[in-house]
């Protein structure tokens, strides 16, 4: 099975003068998730090579055992450094394709074309496609059959509670409950900060950080 992770290039959290990119046990659990079951995982960015770690995200207050490992693995840390250009891949040379989150993405890949017809190209051809908590906003351009890729499917992403918790409301460009809903994407969510993920048949989507790993393992279970 070949897996394709998609990371943000963007490091600048609005007009706050504050870094983001993409929060690290997002990426770090679901990357151990694939490559414990024997996944081969292919890392890209639109911009290639080191992608952006929020900063926040690496604060020791927020340590998770993916990312003590991560730092750890010389060999993830390797391809991490060293991420392909987001418009060199193709989704037939793929299985799936995972979207960590964090605030990132919200600036550049929520407006990418270039992601946008790749997701579309993985759903059109009948392939999973997953997203974790910020991640899931990158759907908001995403067609399938005309209408938008989230419209009666059951979803769920970052909430309105948790974005108000981190005081960084006024900041996004757009709230991901809201911009899913607005789709017609049928929101689902649990307490903030709990694990809690959706399927909706070749569409999985996470809360938050807390739901990085049941995320990865929802989308392997699609694949089997």
């Amino acid at each position: 099975m070949k897996i394709l992770m998609v990371l943000t290039s963007h490091d600048i959290l609005g007009s706050t003068g504050r870094k983001t990119g993409f929060w690290l046990e997002e990426f770090a659990s679901p990357y151990f998730v694939f490559t414990d079951a024997g996944v081969t995982v292919t890392v890209v960015s639109p911009k290639g090579g080191q992608p952006p770690i929020d900063p926040k995200s690496d604060d020791p207050n927020n340590q998770t055992a993916a990312q003590t490992r991560f730092k750890a693995d010389k060999k993830a840390l390797a391809v991490l450094a060293s991420t392909l250009r987001l418009d060199s891949v193709s989704s037939k040379d793929f299985d799936t394709v995972f979207y960590p989150g964090g605030h990132g993405p919200m600036w550049d890949l929520a407006e990418d074309p270039v992601s946008a017809k790749l997701i579309e190209s993985f759903y059109d051809s009948g392939k999973p496609v997953a997203a974790v908590c910020h991640a899931p906003g990158v759907l908001r351009h995403v067609k399938y059959k005309g209408e938008p890729i989230v419209k009666g499917k059951r979803v769920t992403g970052f909430t309105n509670t948790e974005e108000e918790e981190v005081q960084l409301t006024k900041v996004v460009p757009f709230l991901v409950e809201d911009e899913l809903k607005r789709l017609g994407g049928y929101f689902q969510k649990t307490d903030n900060w709990h694990p809690f993920a959706v399927v909706d048949g070749r569409l999985i989507t996470g809360q938050n950080p807390a739901s990085s790993t049941i995320t990865a393992e929802a989308l392997l279970s699609v694949m089997k």
